[in-house]
Order: C-alpha cells, then sequence, then structure tokens
C-alpha cells in the first residue's frame, strides 16, 4: 500500500473543487508511488469552507492559511486563491519546507514571481504551476510531433482565448466571485488570466519569446464593487492581441477577450511549420487536426486524429477502452499524476514556478507594450 502524502488545499471555490477532485481521483486511475490524502482545506467562511470539506472528503477545515502551512502533518500546500495572495503563502510554504502546488498565473508580476522562485529553490521544496491545459491529451501530442520533427521549422504560432462573461456593465468588480475584474486581486485582466494559458503552451511548444507588440482595451471603464457597493475605476485590461517574435524566428499571434459573444472558452492554437501544420481547439479537445503536405497527391489534406487511443496517445493508457474519452477535470488528474511521480523520482515536473516565471515575464511585456504603443523586449533571466 502506498504511503499516504497529505494536502492541504487554500480556497475552495472552482479551482479548488478541480484540484480536490484530482487528488481524489488520482489514484482511481494511476499506480501512484503515494497516496494523496486530503487533509485540511482552508478558505474564508467558516460555514462554506467547512460545506467544501464535507463535499470532498477533507479531514479538516480552518479559515486561515497559516494553520495549513504550520500543520506538521501537511506535506503538499494547493494555493486556489486569488493572485494577490500566492506570493505571501507559497513563500510562507517553502520555507516550512513544503512541496506546493500553485494556480495560474504564479504572480501578479515577474519580480513578484522571482521572490516565487528563490524561495522554492533556496528551500530545494519540489514546486508546479497549474498550467493544466498542457495535460490534455491532444496538447501533449502536439508537443511530441514537435520535438519528433514533424512539422520541420516553425513559421507561425496563433492562438486565441474567447470569452464573454463581463459584458454587462452590471457585472461587479471585487469580492469572492468576481475578483478577476479587480485589478488589486487579479494583476491584469485577460492577459494574465487566459493569455497565460496560450504564452505557457507556447513556450513549452516553442520554446521562448524574445519581444512583444500589444494592444488591450478596457471596453467598461467603471464597475460597482462587489464588497463596498463604490462604484470604481476598472484596472484590469477586458481584451488583449498581441504580436511577438520568438527565439527560434518564428512569429506569433494571440488574442483574447471576455467580450466575445456566444463563446464561453474559446481557446484553439494553430503551429505552421515547413512540413506540417497543427491545430487544436477546446471545444473539441480529443482532436488533434494535422495536416503533412509530404502526403502523397490527392490523399493529402487536412486530417483529425482522435486522440484517445490507450496505446499510443498519452495519457489514454490510464483511463478506458480505445476511443472512449476524457475531459477538463482529467487533465487535473494526469498532473497530480505527473507530479507525484516526478516527487518520488526526485525530478522537478512542468511548468515549475521557474518556468512559470518565463510567462509571467511575457505577460508584464504584453502589458507594457500596450501602455506605451512600442515593441518591448522580454528579458532573459
Amino acid at each position: 500500500m502506498a504511503k499516504p502524502l497529505n494536502v492541504g488545499i487554500i480556497g475552495y471555490g472552482f479551482m479548488g473543487r478541480t484540484h480536490a477532485n484530482a487528488y481524489r481521483r488520482a489514484p482511481n486511475f494511476f499506480d501512484l508511488p503515494r497516496e494523496p490524502v486530503l487533509k485540511v482545506a482552508c478558505g474564508l467562511e467558516e460555514d462554506e469552507v467547512q460545506a467544501y470539506a464535507r463535499t470532498w472528503g477533507f479531514e479538516s477545515a480552518v479559515t486561515d492559511w497559516r494553520a495549513v502551512i504550520d500543520n506538521p502533518d501537511i506535506d503538499i500546500v494547493d494555493i486556489c486563491v486569488p493572485n494577490n495572495v500566492h506570493a505571501e503563502i507559497a513563500i510562507a510554504a517553502a520555507e516550512a519546507g513544503k512541496m506546493i502546488v500553485c494556480e495560474k498565473p504564479l504572480a501578479l508580476n515577474a519580480d513578484q514571481a522571482r521572490t516565487m522562485v528563490e524561495a522554492v529553490e533556496k528551500a530545494g521544496v519540489a514546486n508546479l504551476v497549474s498550467f493544466n491545459y498542457r495535460r490534455v491529451p491532444a496538447v501533449t501530442l502536439a508537443k511530441h510531433l514537435i520535438d519528433e520533427g514533424k512539422l520541420g521549422r516553425i513559421f507561425h504560432y496563433r492562438a486565441n482565448f474567447l470569452q464573454d462573461w463581463t459584458i454587462s456593465a452590471d457585472v461587479p468588480q471585487g469580492g469572492m466571485a468576481t475578483w478577476r475584474l479587480d485589478v488589486k486581486a487579479a494583476g491584469s485582466g485577460v492577459t494574465g488570466d487566459l493569455l497565460a494559458h496560450c504564452i505557457d503552451t507556447a513556450l513549452w511548444h516553442n520554446g521562448r519569446i524574445t519581444a512583444v507588440n500589444a494592444m488591450t482595451e478596457t471596453f467598461i471603464k467603471q464597475r460597482k464593487h462587489a464588497e463596498t457597493g463604490k462604484v470604481e475605476e476598472v484596472g484590469i485590461d477586458d481584451a488583449c492581441t498581441f504580436f511577438c517574435r520568438f527565439e527560434n524566428g518564428s512569429l506569433g499571434n494571440f488574442e483574447s477577450t471576455r467580450y466575445a459573444r456566444g463563446h464561453k472558452a474559446l481557446y484553439t492554437f494553430e503551429i505552421n511549420g515547413e512540413h506540417a501544420s497543427i491545430f487544436w481547439d477546446l471545444h473539441d479537445t480529443q482532436w488533434l487536426s494535422y495536416f503533412d503536405h509530404r502526403d502523397e497527391g490527392k490523399e493529402r489534406g487536412w486530417r483529425k486524429i482522435h486522440v484517445t487511443d490507450h496505446g499510443d496517445h498519452p495519457y489514454m493508457d490510464h483511463y478506458w477502452v480505445p476511443g472512449l474519452t476524457i475531459g477538463y477535470g482529467e487533465t487535473f488528474v494526469n498532473q497530480v499524476a505527473d507530479f507525484l511521480a516526478a516527487v518520488e523520482k526526485g525530478e522537478t515536473c512542468s511548468p515549475t514556478f521557474r518556468e512559470a516565471l518565463e510567462t509571467q515575464k511575457v505577460c508584464d511585456a504584453v502589458l507594457a507594450s500596450a501602455k506605451d504603443g512600442t515593441w518591448v523586449e522580454v528579458p532573459e533571466e
């Protein structure tokens, strides 16, 4: 029987639920070296965190995150709270010698992210940032095809992430439900919330971004604050578009908005190489579209690979028989399995805090470019 690994999750909202579900389900599908145990749930509201703890099977619940850090039985601190408190919690967890899983984006900005990187590397603790779309089997397969040279030299990388939930001026900012619209809690709008996913995947697939040229827009300039009722200026970006250059010479085009009526979570990317192209759509998660120019004449054309074969496709040998699908929740299950396997081997699990710092630097450069209307270089560490 695997030795238990005690988990404390800080935050019980949408992300807290996805992470709790992953820890519970991972042992059902993966032969894990350690058995994750939901030891402590933490959240601000007593009644709500107790209900969350009961629903997901935690042994106890607390309302002060420091109680999780100070608990000697906790092995992993999992951070699922607004971005403005990531750093304080993660640094305290590192100093206490805890392993850390942190939701994205890593921090409010690159300078803050660097302090977090320094803390985990000084402490020598295992760390992971939850960019879960890396763990979609089709997205992982795209990485494999690129690394195998199937596409050849890469020319273009384009991605978008579109939503529509903030179009109404009646949507407030701030508070527990809409903190993503409050610049003090979120740091930025769609850049850090949505484009961070696209940027992380692009860096993983295509290497370092060296320079960006961006524009942003805040369509509704003032919103009522959910907690105070006071009408305040909106400091986050509602929409962002940027061009970029990659270190390998390819060009990038990224777009994100919360004002695309009809789209709840449209995330797509397309990569064009000298031999082949790849396209993926979150709404069609199980499929990877692929075009190879080297195919013979009348057989040449776009094809859709159903990424559900349990023998050849990433992660699928852990689930059902070939042809049957997995969903959004399983990306977090795959993430837990990868992290625990790496911990057992004494290896890092991507993306680490240091890798997530690269995404943060691109986000900072995008916002700086949009403010100044100029190309901005992304600094090397």
